[in-house]
């Protein structure tokens, strides 16, 4: 065999720069809802603290918060009031310095989220904004005159909801918020603007911290008067001097949030050449399961082969520059369980399924927190139970438009963010032992079996699943740097890909239903080998015909320089 090759073709190396957070896991943590040490119902950063042993123990390397900045929370924490502080349901800097301090002993990295786009109203410049057109920070964010007929200066629509201008009665003019009227957009056109907050992000690289996930990030490019919201002309500009006067000579993570990007546009943010990012989060494989006129409210049925192909492109495109950030939620979106395993009869093979075919791709996989245990959807059946400001608006908007309350609420369960925000169940104990207080939001009530505590006790749980496949990464370069190859791409229920790299490849094989199916395989297929990994009994190897259990799941990976045909039979 040619030695420059794999047994399946590809090459016998990375083009890739190997970097520390390429063999990394990060763990997303919701702070509201992770752990409430004062018993007053709101997680906060010493209850984080106090499960750094349990996130050490499951291998995580970096831990990602959402918001922890002082905030009026009209928006759970993405309204920021002082970049530079604490809002006191969370805790203090010093409880913040304690976390990064107790995390790098147990070497896990704390990455902070960087939300720049916009600010509270709340915030100081915006205070200050909106005392008029002569105030030295009026053109910290972004205000317009009045249309003709005295209405807003354009059409522009908010993410959640209605009109994206709200007008300021003191002064006559409106101010911009892509999300809500308590979210001001900044300027970042303004010179001022970008020096401040390159200044706030040296200010926390100072103390410590491993990097930053940046809120909406494909945003701050816009060009108002030209309805230009995304992917705006000078966005990598803008990204390029932040990585310049920030974190560009710093070795720390940092994690675009883009829903526009392409993967053209996913090589100009994390191109090795490009010094703007580590990686961004796109949502492709996310968007497309929604409906054309209601979006994720009435979301589509589930299509694997959207999805494989979906998968595929990205996997292909950044395969050789770039990088992929590799997720199935967080806290904007459903319990990945819920909406793409099977919660009645397959709850654990199907949470396990999922967390390998997504964590053996190439990329830098992201756990959201409860995730590595299996939680669910909320089954919610009134809009009072709700606590997201973006539910509550589109309920509104949605059932004026003629979507039943019903419907509505259907949908909610589904696709709505608070699937993803009920408190951590950590074990069979009131309130799932997130708190000894009546948590802001209701706890699924599945959690006196669905929990951490009995998770880590049992060998067999999702939870020792993630564990393996965490361990697997950081012995296994194949898995990091392997090149990818989809089989099987039209076949409606069943994912099938291979990685290549040097003298080792393997196949992941995974049933997406809850029937047993007998599947035909390409030759070149037949595999004997060491099963890495697998939901069921070990599969060491298979042939050109399997028969999958419902749900079932493995990898097989074989060495050496022989051709993998040769080595199903050689004896």
């Amino acid at each position: 065999m040619d030695q420059s090759t794999t047994p399946l073709g590809g090459p016998t190396r990375s083009p890739l720069q190997p970097k520390w957070w390429h063999t990394a896991t990060v763990y997303q943590v919701y702070p509201r809802s992770f752990c409430d040490c004062n018993g007053d119902g709101i997680g906060d950063i010493p209850g984080i603290t106090s499960k750094l042993d349990y996130l050490k123990k499951l291998g995580i390397d970096i831990i990602w918060l959402s918001p922890i900045y002082r905030s009026p929370m009209d928006d759970n924490g993405y309204d920021i009031s002082d970049y530079r502080d604490i809002a006191p349901e969370f805790g203090t800097l010093a409880d913040f310095d304690q976390l990064v301090a107790k995390a790098r002993e147990r070497g896990i990295g704390i990455m902070l989220d960087l939300v720049v786009n916009l600010t509270s109203d709340e915030h100081p410049w915006f205070v200050q904004s909106r005392q008029g057109p002569n105030n030295p920070f009026r053109d910290f964010y972004i205000w317009r005159k009045p249309a003709p007929d005295g209405g807003a200066p354009n059409g522009l629509k908010s993410s959640f909801g209605g009109p994206a201008w709200t007008l300021d009665p003191g002064t006559g003019e409106y101010y911009l918020h892509m999300f809500s009227r308590r979210q001001p957009d900044l300027s970042w056109e303004n010179e001022r603007v970008r020096a401040e907050i390159y200044d706030m992000m040296n200010w926390w690289l100072e103390r410590g911290i491993a990097g930053f996930r940046m809120d909406v990030i494909d945003y701050i490019g816009k060009q108002v008067d030209r309805e230009i919201v995304k992917d705006g002309p000078h966005l990598h500009d803008y990204l390029q001097e932040m990585n310049a006067k920030t974190f560009g000579s710093r070795d720390i993570l940092t994690v675009g949030e883009a829903w526009s990007a392409t993967p053209g546009a996913a090589l100009l943010y994390s191109g090795r050449e490009r010094r703007e990012l580590s990686m961004i989060f796109q949502f492709e494989h996310v968007t497309q399961q929604w409906d054309a006129v209601y979006g994720k409210w009435r979301p589509k049925p589930f299509d694997l082969v959207n999805l494989k192909t979906v998968l595929s492109k990205w996997q292909l495109a950044l395969s050789e520059d770039g990088w992929n950030s590799l997720f199935w939620g967080n806290h904007d979106l459903p319990r990945a369980v819920s909406r793409y395993g099977n919660v009645s009869g397959y709850h654990v093979e199907s949470a396990k399924m999922l967390a390998t075919v997504l964590h053996l791709l190439k990329g830098t996989p992201f756990i959201y927190q409860g995730e590595e245990i299996g939680m669910t959807n909320v089954p919610f059946t009134s809009i009072s139970q709700y606590r997201d400001i973006e539910t509550i608006n589109m309920h509104r908007l949605h059932v004026e438009a003629g979507l039943s309350p019903e419907e509505f609420i259907r949908g909610a369960n589904e696709n709505d963010r608070d699937n993803a925000r009920t408190p951590m169940q950590w074990s069979a104990a009131p309130y799932g032992g997130f708190s000894t207080g009546v948590p802001w939001i209701e706890v699924n009530p599945n959690y006196p079996k669905v929990n951490a505590e009995a998770a880590i006790k049992d060998e067999k749980s999702i939870w020792n699943h993630y564990r393996k496949l965490i361990a697997l990464r950081k012995t296994h370069p194949v898995i990091v740097y392997g090149e990818y190859r989809s089989w099987l791409d039209q076949h409606p229920d069943v994912f099938v890909y291979t990685r290549a790299l040097d003298r080792s490849w393997f196949i992941v094989v995974a049933n997406f239903t809850a029937r047993t199916i007998a599947l035909s395989l390409p030759t070149e297929l037949a595999i004997k080998g060491e099963c890495l990994i697998c939901n069921y009994e070990p599969v060491h190897m298979i042939g050109e015909t399997v028969e999958l259990k419902p749900y079932e799941t493995f990898a097989i990976e074989c060495k050496g320089s022989k051709w993998h045909r040769q080595a199903l039979t050689a004896e």
